[in-house]
C-alpha cells in the first residue's frame, strides 16, 4: 500500500467513523399515539413517528446519512470531493449537514423560485445553492455541475431505495416495529408514507416482508404527482405537472419508487392536505408540515374503511418535519388563499372525519 492509498484509507475510515458517531449520539425518534376517541372505541389506534426531531429536522436526515455511507463505501466520495444534489428541500438541508461533518463542499441545485427560508437553512449548514430556471432542469444541471467540479452527484432519486440497508441498519422499518412491540396492536395493519424519492416506502415495504409481517404500505399521493398514475399503469414514461405539496410527489417517475412494494395509493387533493395539516397541528398542539397533512388524510381514510368493515388494528404514519419551516407559506392564511383558494369546506370534511 503506497502512501497515497494509505492516506485515502485513513480518510475513508475517519469519515465513516464520524457518521457512525453522529448516529450513536442521536436518540431514536419518538412514536406518538394519536388519540382519536371515535376510532379508539372501534379498536383502531393511530400513531405518528416524529421524524422532525432529527438534527436537521426531518425524515431526510436518515436518507442523507444512508446516501453518504453508500457513496463512501462505493468509493465515490474521497477527501475534498464536492457533493452535489438536486434538491431544494429537506434532503439538501440534511446533506449539507453531513458534508460539513466530513469537511466537504456541498452544492444544492434548485429552481430559482425556491423559498428564501430553504436557501437559508442550506447555507446555515455550510452548503451553497446553484439555481436553474425550471424544476425539470435540476437533474441534468446537478449531473453536469458534478462533472465540472470533479465532484459527486448524490442523486437521491436513484439511490434512495438502495442506499439504506432494509434488513436493519439505519432502518426506519426496524425502529417502527420495535417501538410498536408493546402496543395494543403491535403489528400495524397499515403504514402510511408519502413518496418523494420513494426510498422510505421501499425500505418499509421490504422490511415488513423480510420480517414476515402482514403490514401493508399505503402511499398518499398529492394532486399533480405522477406516482399514482404510474402505480395504476406501470408506464414509467408518464409525466405530470408536479406536486404543490412540498417534499412529496414528483413530475416524473423516479427510479427509487418501487410500485411492487406499495399495496395502496390514495390521491389527495391539495386543499385536503392543507386542511389536514391544520387539523393535525391543532390535535398535537404543535405545527406540522403539509406532507404530514397528506399522510393524515391517508390515515383517516384507512381508519374509516377499517371501522366500516369491523376490522381492528393500528395505523402508523410519519410526522415528516416541523411546521415551523412553513410559517410564511402553508401556515399563512393569505398565502394559502392565494395559492390554493378556499379550504374551509375541506376543513369541515377533515374535522368531520376526525370526530365521526
Amino acid at each position: 500500500m503506497n502512501a497515497s492509498t494509505s492516506h485515502d484509507t485513513r480518510w475513508l475510515d475517519n469519515a465513516i467513523l464520524r457518521i457512525e458517531a453522529d448516529y450513536q449520539r442521536s436518540a431514536d425518534t419518538h412514536l406518538i399515539p394519536l388519540r382519536l376517541p371515535a376510532f379508539a372505541a372501534a379498536g383502531i389506534d393511530l400513531y405518528l413517528k416524529d421524524e422532525s426531531t432529527h438534527p436537521t429536522g426531518s425524515l431526510k436526515h436518515r436518507l442523507a446519512r444512508s446516501l453518504f455511507l453508500y457513496a463512501l463505501c462505493n468509493g465515490w466520495i474521497r477527501e475534498g470531493t464536492t457533493i452535489v444534489e438536486a434538491s431544494s428541500g429537506s434532503t439538501a438541508v440534511s446533506e449539507a449537514y453531513f458534508a460539513r461533518l466530513l469537511g466537504l463542499p456541498f452544492i444544492a441545485v434548485m429552481p430559482r423560485s425556491t423559498s428564501p427560508e430553504k436557501v437559508t437553512q442550506i447555507e446555515f449548514h455550510g452548503g451553497s445553492c446553484h439555481f436553474v430556471e425550471r424544476a425539470d432542469q435540476v437533474y441534468d444541471e446537478a449531473r453536469a455541475l458534478a462533472e465540472r467540479t470533479g465532484g459527486h452527484y448524490m442523486d437521491q432519486f436513484t439511490y434512495a431505495e438502495r442506499a439504506t440497508d432494509w434488513r436493519g441498519n439505519n432502518n426506519i422499518g426496524e425502529s417502527i416495529f420495535q417501538q410498536m412491540a408493546r402496543e395494543r396492536h403491535p403489528v400495524p395493519a397499515w403504514i402510511v408514507v408519502g413518496a418523494g424519492t420513494g426510498g422510505t416506502s421501499a425500505t418499509i415495504g421490504r422490511y415488513a416482508r423480510y420480517r414476515r409481517h402482514q403490514t401493508q404500505v399505503c402511499v398518499p399521493d398529492p394532486e399533480g404527482s405522477v406516482f399514482a398514475d404510474y402505480y395504476a399503469s406501470g408506464d414509467a414514461a408518464l409525466t405530470a405537472p408536479g406536486s404543490r405539496i412540498e417534499g412529496i410527489g414528483r413530475p416524473r417517475v423516479e427510479p427509487s419508487f418501487i410500485r411492487e412494494l406499495v399495496d395502496r395509493m390514495i390521491v389527495v387533493p391539495n386543499i385536503d392536505s392543507v386542511a389536514a395539516m391544520r387539523a393535525l397541528s391543532a390535535l398535537l398542539g404543535r405545527k406540522v408540515g403539509p406532507s404530514t397533512g397528506t399522510n393524515f388524510v391517508g390515515m383517516l381514510a384507512l381508519a374509516q374503511e377499517m371501522r366500516d368493515s369491523g376490522r381492528q388494528g393500528s395505523i402508523l404514519s410519519l410526522l415528516c418535519d416541523s411546521g415551523e419551516r412553513y410559517l410564511p407559506s402553508y401556515h399563512d392564511a393569505d398565502w394559502v388563499r392565494q395559492n390554493f383558494g378556499d379550504v374551509s369546506e375541506a376543513q369541515r370534511r377533515i374535522d368531520a372525519a376526525i370526530a365521526a
